[in-house]
């Protein structure tokens, strides 16, 4: 089957673009890193792609907080063609920095703070999918998925979680110890439609077994790959 157009946006100071697209790769997409900025100069490059991925990082170097600035740069004259994106079904993940850029545009309920212990948490953390999650990027995965965090503003922040969940939107929780205090152990959430997906955890950097700490004594199996969330977000995007 051909390859789907997609497109991992960044920002000055992301440093996960290039580990995403990867992950695009790997799951059968064509790829072109593009930069928020230039996404709303010519916007036709975000008409043109199917599936879309907010890579992680420290956009701005979070100067205005995590994530602000790039939200604006997104927003700021592209903001009818996002959500014609999203309602066309085309889906967006936004990882890590990506997903709080996506919360303060607003294409995603809650917010995120610093990490209840007040410390940048790096380490490996294990997810599971929520049941009733409505994530197109999550359908059919079963299994838990292992990848890392690199976060200092990790805490999943909303007034009724519960609401959420009833709704679908909790997409992934923190099976492992929660690592900044999210509540309700919300790890990742979607839209009221499921096809947009913020997330903390870093599943590009788990595509392969061999980047698992303990591959060597059977950990990071196929079915733990957090390329299984790429996997299936192309499979949807293939779909349209």
């Amino acid at each position: 089957m051909s390859r789907i157009p997609a497109l991992v946006v960044t920002g000055p100071g992301t440093n996960r673009d290039h580990d995403a697209a990867t992950a695009l790769e790997l799951a059968g997409a064509e790829v072109r890193i593009v930069r928020a900025r230039q996404l709303v100069e010519s916007p036709r490059l975000l008409d043109a792609a199917r599936i879309a991925v907010v890579a992680g990082g420290f956009s701005y170097a979070d100067s205005l907080g995590a994530g602000r600035v790039m939200a604006l740069d997104l927003t700021r004259g592209l903001g009818d063609r996002l959500r014609a994106f999203v309602a066309a079904g085309r889906p967006v993940l936004g990882i890590c920095n990506g997903f709080q850029v996506l919360a303060s545009a607003r294409l995603l309920p809650g917010s995120l703070g610093h990490n209840a212990q007040g410390d940048f948490d790096c380490r490996w953390v294990v997810l599971d999918r929520v049941a009733r999650s409505n994530s197109v990027w999550l359908q059919g995965i079963d299994d838990p998925i292992h990848c890392p965090i690199a976060h200092g503003e990790g805490r999943y922040v909303h007034p009724d979680p519960s609401s959420l969940e009833v709704g679908g939107q909790v997409a992934l929780r923190y099976r492992s110890t929660n690592p900044n205090g999210s509540v309700g152990d919300i790890a990742g959430v979607s839209d009221p439609t499921g096809v947009v997906l913020g997330m903390m955890p870093h599943p590009e950097n788990h595509v392969v077994a061999r980047q698992h700490p303990r591959h060597r004594r059977g950990g990071g199996g196929r079915e733990h790959l957090g390329l299984r969330i790429f996997e299936t977000g192309v499979a949807h995007a293939k779909q349209l």
